[in-house]
């Protein structure tokens, strides 16, 4: 397995669009290695709200299998407020 994408510290709409572009990037380049599954680390990660959220249930609906690791205290709490807890047991998430 590759090294974990790391997610920024911030997580806001004000860096959406920046955070996507580079998330697909990677995830493309992972694609063409044929990873299977793809590792995204939230450790940074201090500041997040819906549109944060809303760039991992978008890869989510690509069919690309990842799991989420080392969520930060900030990243746990808005995926629990928002129902996503699943995204927090480390399992591969797959809608």
């Amino acid at each position: 397995m590759s090294k974990p994408f790391e997610l920024p510290q911030e997580m806001t709409i004000y860096s959406a669009v920046e955070t996507r572009d580079a998330l697909l990037g990677w995830v493309t380049e992972q694609s063409a290695k044929s990873s299977k599954l793809i590792e995204i680390s939230a450790a940074q990660v201090a500041e997040i709200d819906g549109a944060g959220l809303q760039l991992l249930a978008a890869l989510s609906n690509t069919g690309q299998n990842w799991r989420l690791v080392n969520p930060s205290n900030a990243f746990a709490d808005a995926c629990k407020a928002l129902g996503l807890s699943n995204w927090l047991d480390q399992s591969p998430v797959n809608f």
